[in-house]
């Protein structure tokens, strides 16, 4: 029998799209909110400390931490070789840039291809949901993506 557990994760990040002809060009921040689901077998062995779990929400929480949340945390993500990367070079400390327009959109999949490397094998990942604002939100589903 498969299960699925979920964890949510929230972190403050600043990014800006540009070239955008909206309010988005601007530098501008989020609350995000991501939601990382894994399915497996829960673990069988009576003896374990683990049995019947999926995988320890410890765990889990230390891979999402450490490849996404703390890398993202109080980060500015602007698109490699804009106008604005160029520029701010220097001036900040967490400048995160990216191969991509840092949309939600883009910025869920980047997530999927990092976690589909640093999960156990034990687990797959099933979906991530990534809030940016309270009622807006990109998904990632692994059966889209097969």
């Amino acid at each position: 029998m498969i299960a699925r557990i979920t964890k949510e994760f929230s972190f403050e990040m600043a990014h800006q799209l540009e070239g955008y002809s909206g309010q988005c060009s601007n530098i501008h921040g989020h609350s995000y909110r991501l939601f990382v689901t894994v399915s497996g077998t829960p673990i069988g062995d009576a003896n374990s400390p683990t049995y019947g779990m999926v995988m320890d929400f410890t765990d889990l929480k230390k891979i999402v931490n450490e490849h996404i949340v703390s890398q993202l945390e109080h980060a500015l993500m602007l698109r490699k070789g804009g106008k604005v990367d160029e520029a701010l070079k220097g001036v900040y400390t967490k400048v995160v840039c990216v191969d991509y327009q840092p949309t939600c959109e883009n910025m869920v999949i980047q997530m999927a291809a990092i976690l589909n490397r640093t999960l156990p094998q034990s687990v797959k990942l099933h979906s991530l949901k990534l809030h940016e604002t309270a009622t807006s939100f990109a998904e990632w589903y692994a059966e889209d993506n097969r």
